[in-house]
C-alpha cells in the first residue's frame, strides 16, 4: 500500500496528519528572524582577510592603511587578537598563530561601525608570507595516502571471507572505478554570527544545527563554563551538515567580540568564505568490483575508496559505508584511503558518504545488470538480503522490494526495451534507469523536554509549552514536534506551544544524520507520559512535567534503516550532448510518516539535490594556489527550476515499533542517495555511454 499527499493539503490533526508549517506565514513575510538579523547592542561589523597562500607563514601584517580607514574600531592580527584558552580543532584556532593551513584561512580581521567600513579596510590590510610548497591538487594514487582512525563513526575497513578470490572465480565480473568531485554545500542562510561579551558571559546568536553543542564548543575553547555561554538560533536558512559544528567565521566572531567587551559582533559570510571555511564534501576515487553468478547473485563485492582530506585535520567521509548495508554477498570488502591536501577540512554534508558512495555502488550494479542481460529491478531483488549482510542482525524493518516493485509499476518499467540508444525522439535519445537507496536510522540519547500547562480560563481550553533546544534548519521541526506533542498529550495542535533554538531550553542533541525528530521525538513522548501520568487529562495551572531520552536497546538488536528507489528518465540531445531530466520518480519506506506535507517536501528536496549532483556540482581547485576557482553561486551551478521536469514521492507504509517511540526513521538524507546513480544508469540506456565520473556534461556524450 502507498500513501501520497496533494502539496497544500492541511489538516487540523496531530501526527500522521499534513499540517502546514507553523512558521510558515513568519517566513512569507520576512517576520522570522535569523541570526544576523538579532537585535544587537551597539554592533560592530566584522570582516576576515583570508590568506593568499596555501601553506606557509605569516611573516608580517601591515594594518597602518586599514586601521586610518573612517570608522575602523580594531585591526586583529595573529599577534594582537585575543587568546583562544582552552581546547579547540586546528579549524578553530582562528588567529592564534602565524601558520597558515590552507587558502583563505584568516589571517586578519578588521572591526568597524559600518559592513562598508570593515570591507574596505579588511582590503587594505597587508599581508607577507613564507610560502612553503603545497599539495592541493588530489591524486589518488599519492603516496600520502593512509588509512583514517574512522570514517565518521565508522571503522575504515571492513572484510568478510576472501572478495579477491571470489572475484576472480566468479562467472561474470564487472570492474570499473568512479570518481566524484568536491562539493559545497551553500545553503541559502550563509553562515552567521552574532557575538557580545558582557563580563565573562558569551551570547551568541549564531546559525546553528545545535545550540547546545555549539556551547560546548565555545565554553571549552575559551576555558569558561557551559552556563557561561548563552547561544540563540531560532531559525536556520539551511545546514546540511555545514552548520553541525562551529567553523572559523563562527569563532572569529567570539574573539573579535573579546577585544569589544559589551558591544556586539556581526558576521555573515560571504559565498567566497562559505567555500574556503566552512566545510565541503571530499572528492573521491571508487573502484567496484562485483563477482556473480549467471543467475545473478552476488558471489564478491569489493568497494574501495580513496579521497581526498586535509593535512590540517583528519575527516574520512564514509563511501563505501553503503556497500556493508545493501546487498547479499558471502564474499565483500569495503576501505577507505584519505590523501592530506592543503586545503580547508572536509566536514559532514547531506548523506555523508551514501551519497557519493551509492555512485559508485548502483552504477556498478547497473553495469552487472547489462553484462547479464537482466533486468536492472530484477538483480537488486535477487540479491536482497535476510539479515544485514554487515553485522548479520534482523531488520528492524527492510521495504526496499516494496519501494522498487512500487517504483517499476508506477514509473512504467515493464515497457522499457531493455537495448540502449533504441528510443529517438525528436532529435533527443531517451533513456530510464533505476537505483536503490538506503540511509541508517539511529537516535542519540540525552535530548530533554519540558511540559507545562496553563489554564486558558473562563472555559477557554488551556495551553500547552513544550521546551526543547532542538533546531529548525528548515526541515519543518517546529510543525512536526508540535504535532508530536499534540498527539502524546492527547490533544488538538492548536493548544500547543513549542519553543526551541536556545540554550536556555532543556538539552538537546543535533539536527543531523537524520536523527532529530527520533531523538527529540523521544523525549517530548516521555515528557508527555509523565505529564499524564501525574496530571491525568485535567491538570491544573502550572502544572509541568519533563523527559529524557535514554538510550534504545534495540539499537543493539536489529539493523535499521530507511530505504528507496529512484526511477529516471534521461534525454540526450542527439547532436549537442545536452542532458535532460524529464521525469524523476522517488519511492521511499521510512516507518512512519510523521506530516505527510512536509515529508514530501523533504524527499523531493533530497531528490532535486541529487539531481544537482548528477549535472552541476563540482568544486573546481587551482592546483597551483589552492584557490577555489568556483566560488560562488554564479560559478558553482546548483539545480534550478528548469532542471526539474515531472518529479514525484511516495512512499510504502511501514510499521517499525523498534526504532522510536513514534515509529519513525529519518527523511532528510534518504532522499539524495542513489538519483546520481539513476541519472548516470538512466543516461547510459539512452545513449549506450556508460558515465563514471561526475558531474554529467555533455563532453560525455561528444567524447570530448
Amino acid at each position: 500500500m502507498t500513501s501520497t499527499v496533494t502539496p497544500g493539503t492541511t489538516t487540523d490533526g496531530a501526527a500522521g496528519t499534513s499540517h502546514t508549517r507553523i512558521e510558515g506565514p513568519a517566513k512569507v513575510t520576512g517576520n522570522a528572524v535569523y541570526a544576523y538579523e538579532q537585535d544587537a547592542v551597539d554592533p560592530l561589523h566584522l570582516r576576515g582577510v583570508g590568506a593568499t597562500v596555501a601553506r606557509g607563514r605569516v611573516r608580517a601584517v601591515d594594518t597602518t592603511a586599514a586601521a586610518a580607514v573612517p570608522g575602523v574600531v580594531a585591526v586583529l592580527t595573529p599577534d594582537t587578537a585575543p587568546r583562544i584558552d582552552g581546547s579547540a580543532t586546528p579549524e578553530q584556532t582562528v588567529l592564534q598563530s602565524g601558520e597558515v593551513h590552507h587558502r583563505g584561512q584568516y589571517v586578519a580581521a578588521v572591526l568597524a561601525e559600518t559592513a562598508e567600513a570593515a570591507r574596505e579596510a579588511a582590503g587594505l590590510v597587508v599581508v607577507t608570507y613564507d610560502a612553503e610548497p603545497a599539495t592541493t591538487a588530489f591524486d589518488p594514487a599519492s603516496p600520502e595516502a593512509y588509512t583514517p582512525e574512522v570514517v565518521v563513526a565508522f571503522p575504515p575497513d571492513a572484510t568478510t571471507g576472501d572478495p579477491d578470490a571470489a572475484f576472480a572465480a566468479a562467472p561474470v565480473q564487472v570492474d570499473a572505478t568512479y570518481r566524484t568531485p568536491i562539493e559545497y554545500h551553500h545553503p541559502m542562510e550563509p553562515h552567521s554570527t552574532v557575538a557580545r561579551w558582557d563580563g565573562d558571559h558569551l551570547t551568541l546568536f549564531e546559525a546553528s544545527q545545535a545550540v547546545w553543542s555549539a556551547r560546548r564548543e565555545v565554553a571549552q575553547m575559551f576555558g569558561i563554563g557551559d552556563d557561561d555561554v548563552t547561544v540563540v538560533s531560532p531559525h536556520v536558512g539551511g545546514g546540511f551538515g555545514t552548520k553541525g559544528t562551529l567553523h572559523g567565521g563562527s569563532v572569529l566572531a567570539v574573539v573579535a567580540a573579546r577585544a569589544v567587551p559589551g558591544r556586539s559582533v556581526k558576521l555573515a559570510l560571504t559565498r567566497r568564505e562559505m567555500t574556503d571555511l566552512t566545510g565541503y564534501r571530499p572528492a573521491t576515487v571508487q573502484r567496484v568490483r562485483l563477482g556473480a553468478g549467471t543467475d545473478g547473485r552476488l558471489h564478491s563485492l569489493a568497494h574501495d575508496v580513496v579521497e581526498s582530506g586535509a593535512r590540517m585535520a583528519e575527516f574520512g567521509e564514509p563511501t563505501a559505508v553503503i556497500s556493508r548495508h545493501l546487498y547479499a554477498s558471502p564474499h565483500r570488502r569495503t576501505s577507505h584511503r584519505v590523501v592530506p591536501l592543503d586545503l580547508s577540512t572536509p566536514t559532514y554534508m547531506r548523506a555523508p558518504g551514501e551519497a557519493p558512495g551509492s555512485f559508485g555502488a548502483e552504477s556498478a550494479l547497473d553495469e552487472l545488470a547489462v553484462a547479464l542481460g537482466i533486468d536492472p529491478v530484477e538483480l537488486r531483488i535477487r540479491n536482497e538480503p535476510d539479515v544485514d549482510p554487515d553485522t548479520g542482525r534482523p531488520f528492524s524493518s527492510r521495504n526496499l522490494v516494496a519501494c522498487l516493485r512500487r517504483g517499476a509499476e508506477r514509473f512504467g518499467w515493464a515497457d522499457r526495451d531493455p537495448r540502449p540508444r533504441t528510443r529517438l525522439v525528436d532529435g533527443w535519445w531517451h533513456g530510464t534507469g533505476v537505483a536503490a537507496a538506503f540511509f541508517p536510522t539511529f537516535a542519540m540519547p540525552g535530548s530533554a523536554a519540558a511540559i507545562r500547562y496553563a489554564d486558558g480560563g473562563a472555559g477557554a481550553p488551556g495551553r500547552y509549552r513544550v521546551d526543547i533546544a532542538a533546531a529548525d534548519i528548515g526541515q519543518g521541526a517546529r510543525t512536526v514536534l508540535t504535532q508530536i506533542a499534540a498527539e502524546a498529550l492527547g490533544v488538538p495542535p492548536a493548544q500547543v506551544d513549542l519553543n526551541l533554538g536556545d540554550t536556555g531550553l532543556p538539552h538537546a542533541t543535533m539536527a543531523g544524520g537524520s536523527a532529530g525528530t527520533a531523538s527529540w521525538a523521544t523525549a517530548i513522548v516521555e515528557a508527555a507520559d509523565r505529564f499524564r501520568d501525574k496530571w491525568g487529562t485535567d491538570p491544573e495551572d502550572a502544572a509541568e512535567a519533563d523527559g529524557v531520552a535514554g538510550h534504545n536497546p534495540a539499537m543493539a538488536e536489529y539493523a535499521m534503516g530507511a530505504h528507496g528507489a529512484h526511477f529516471v528518465e534521461v534525454a540526450v540531445h542527439a547532436d549537442t550532448g545536452e542532458i535532460r531530466v524529464p521525469r524523476m520518480l522517488g519511492v521511499f519506506a521510512a516507518g512512519r510518516i510523521l506530516n505527510p506535507l512536509t515529508a514530501r517536501s523533504q524527499f523531493l528536496g533530497g531528490m532535486v539535490w541529487g539531481l544537482s549532483m548528477a549535472l552541476h556540482e563540482e568544486g573546481v581547485v587551482d592546483p597551483a594556489h589552492g584557490h577555489v576557482v568556483n566560488h560562488d553561486l554564479a560559478g558553482y551551478h546548483v539545480a534550478a527550476n528548469a532542471d526539474v521536469g515531472d518529479i514525484d514521492a511516495e512512499w510504502v507504509e511501514e510499521d517499525d515499533p523498534h526504532v522510536n517511540p513514534v515509529g519513525a526513521k529519518g527523511i532528510g538524507e534518504i532522499g539524495i542517495v542513489g538519483v546520481a546513480a539513476a541519472v548516470a544508469n538512466a543516461a547510459h540506456h539512452a545513449t549506450g555511454v556508460r558515465v563514471r565520473s561526475l558531474p554529467i556534461t555533455l563532453e560525455h556524450f561528444l567524447g570530448v
